[in-house]
């Protein structure tokens, strides 16, 4: 078996993900994971064709000192007594934009799955291995750090508005700047107020009766 798969995320993250059991076992498609169960084990669903098979197993990943991974799997029919048998290498490898997967191996198998059409049970593996990559990628690209918005960064407050702030703490506290000696402008007169306009005389009976007229 050679298939490859690229996916647009940096090399290094996948690595970070290929080091947590967790993270790989979410990536199987249509694992049905059990609680506790380590390494990467439980049921897992594969569709060949029209028809579909359950197996119960598990997966073991392990990285090796040139930089790639050893993936081993063995399983049995939930409902039979088939088994197949999996062992693959996988190459991560730095590609334009991204990150390309190389799976080299073999898998063995017997049961039902012999029965079926050739061409339908690699078409299913292809598919299967191209969905485990694809999500490994998608959970790679969540760790993506944070782009910080010029929005999102604290603007401080200009010299201006700190010279307005100690003029004001150092003031009488009423909000206006206190003016220094010799840089004082010269006041301004006060102007005076003016008397309360009393309240309009009642006009004159003439003017009353020109207004009635008009109206």
């Amino acid at each position: 078996m050679e298939h490859e798969v690229f996916v647009p995320v940096p090399a290094e993250r996948l690595r970070d993900v290929l080091a947590d059991p967790v993270r790989v076992a979410r990536a199987i498609p249509g694992l049905q994971q059990d609680a506790g169960a380590e390494p990467v084990a439980g049921r897992l669903k594969v569709r060949i064709g029209s028809h579909s098979i359950t197996y119960r197993g598990s997966l073991r990943l392990s990285a090796r000192d040139d930089g790639a991974y050893v993936v081993e799997g063995d399983a049995t029919e939930s409902r039979g007594t088939g088994a197949v048998a999996l062992a693959l290498v996988l190459h991560v490898r730095d590609a334009d934009g991204g990150t390309t997967l190389a799976f080299t191996g073999t898998a063995t198998a017997d049961g039902r799955v012999t029965e079926l059409p050739e061409e339908s049970v690699t078409s299913a593996t292809t598919r299967l291995v191209t969905r485990f990559a694809e999500n490994l990628g998608a959970a790679a690209a969540e760790t993506e750090p944070r782009h910080t918005s010029v929005f999102d960064t604290e603007v401080p407050p200009s010299s201006l508005d700190a010279d307005a702030d100690a003029d004001t703490d150092a003031g009488t506290g009423t909000g206006e700047p206190e003016a220094r000696d010799g840089d004082r402008a010269e006041e301004t007169p006060a102007v005076p107020r003016l008397p309360a306009t009393p309240e309009a005389a009642e006009p004159p009976a003439e003017a009353a009766h020109a207004r009635r007229t008009m109206i």
